[in-house]
This record gives C-alpha cells, structure tokens and sequence, in this order.
C-alpha cells in the first residue's frame, strides 16, 4: 500500500506506526487523516466484518439526528462532546449551530492528531462558539473543570459520548459515566452510541484489532450499553439500533443487521 500524499504530515507526538481508531474510523468514513498503518488495519477487519463500514456511517447519521432533536425539540445550546475523533462531516456544532446558531460546543480529546485537525477546522458560526479540551476520558474532573469555564453549567448541557466507551472496561467506564452525568444540572441529556456484540463476525474482527496494538475496544451488549443511561429519562425510541433511533432519509441503504446501538436520555 503506498501513502496517500494528501494524508498529514508525521508529528513527533502522533505514533504512525500502530494503529489508531480516530484515524481507522476517519479511513472507514472515506477520510485522508489516516496513515497506511491504518489503512492496512481498517482493510483488515472489514475484510473479517465488512459490516463496519456501516457502523461507521449509521453512527455518524445517528449523532446528526440526535444533535438536531437536541438544538431543535429540546432547545438545549451547549454540549460537551468527549472523545471528539477527527473531523468529517456533520460535527456536533455544525448540526447544532444549523439549528441555532447560539450553540456553544466544547470537543474533548487526547489525541494530537485530532486536536491539530479539530483547532483547524471546526470553526464556529459568529453567534456560537466552538471550543477544544485536551483531556482525558480517564480523568472526568479535569474534563468538568475546564469545561465549566466555557459552558455555563447553571443551564442545561448535552453531554455526547460517541463510540469512545467501548475503550474502557465496565470498571472504570460506568463511574466515568455517572461522574459526568452528575455534575450536569436537571434538564441535561446524555447521547451516546457503541458498538454491540450482536454479530460473530464483527465480534471476531474487533478481537483481532484488540491484538494490532491500537488502544482495545470492547463490544457491549444492547443491555450493557443501556445501563450508561441509569436514572436518565429515555428519549422515544430509548437504546435501539442506531439506523432505528429516530431515523430519516438517508443517501445509503439501511444496513440488513444493526450492530450498533446508541439512545438519548435527559436528566430530571
């Protein structure tokens, strides 16, 4: 596989040597962020579960429809989107400011990569604002305590968590969750959407990327990934399928089987 000579330039902090699952979803989505460590990988597990190119594109539509309801039924203005992942289309603040442009957005993430590309690109409309925490998902005070000096936690936020559990163990990712959750005040919602062990292919093409070297991730069932919305109102049609949740026309067939799984709930 030669290199794309449109992909970004090596930095001394981003690794191209082993996979990343920011740049493999980027590939997947028919991005350039990506090296050829990642392209090789993304063939690999689509050639196992060819299936994740529609995981990839029902997540991405499942976080419009979502980021709409919210800038639009639910009135809500600010969101706190952690675990960003590299630019493509349709971002949090730009669903959000198409709705209302007063939307205030803050993208947390760790990688380099993604917070070079993210600083460059995601530019906020004159009336919002767009903003970017290098933060880890690990450390949820650190993430409540800069945000707090961007969004005005007295008001309703959107907390957006969208395919980043599944690298964390039940240990560690329900407490993250319910840490969040709970310095956000009533009237807040949580959306989020994971992969789900619903499939032996796609189970067996996500153990063999857990051995590539990139950061693990691990399916949960439909169950488990409801469980992150304990004491949360669902949003109709609660944790379904994400081509499921609210769906409407969309340039690309519908998958036959849904192998991922993502709801909103609100915060009473």
């Amino acid at each position: 596989m030669t290199e794309d000579s449109s992909a970004p330039a090596p930095s001394p902090k981003i690794d191209t040597t082993v996979p990343h699952s920011a740049r493999i979803w980027n590939y997947w989505l028919g991005g350039k962020d990506n090296y050829p460590v990642d392209q090789e990988a993304g063939d690999q597990y689509a050639a196992i579960f060819p299936g994740i190119i529609d995981v990839a594109r029902v997540q991405r539509y499942f976080l419009a429809r979502a980021v709409r309801f919210l800038a639009g039924e639910a009135g809500i203005r600010q969101f706190l989107d952690v675990g960003t992942g590299l630019p493509t289309v349709d971002n949090t603040h730009e669903v959000a400011q198409r709705t209302a442009p007063s939307c205030r957005v803050v993208y947390v993430d760790n990688d380099p990569l993604v917070l070079v590309h993210a600083r460059v690109l995601l530019t906020s409309s004159a009336e919002g604002s767009c903003d970017y925490l290098d933060a880890d998902l690990h450390d949820p005070g650190t993430i409540l305590d800069r945000a707090a000096a961007i969004l005005d936690f007295s008001q309703p936020v959107s907390l957006m968590l969208m395919g980043i559990m599944g690298h964390i163990t039940d240990e560690d990712a329900y407490p993250i969750v319910r840490r969040l959750v709970s310095a956000l005040p009533p009237g807040s919602y949580l959306t989020l959407a994971d992969g789900a062990d619903v499939s032996e292919a796609f189970q067996k093409a996500q153990e063999g990327y857990n051995t590539s070297g990139a950061v693990p991730y691990y399916l949960r069932s439909p169950g488990q990934i409801a469980r992150f919305f304990e004491n949360l109102e669902f949003i109709e049609p609660g944790v379904v399928p994400c081509a499921d949740w609210r769906p409407d026309p969309s340039p690309f067939t519908p998958p036959a089987e849904a192998y991922v799984y993502g709801g909103v709930g609100r915060k009473a």
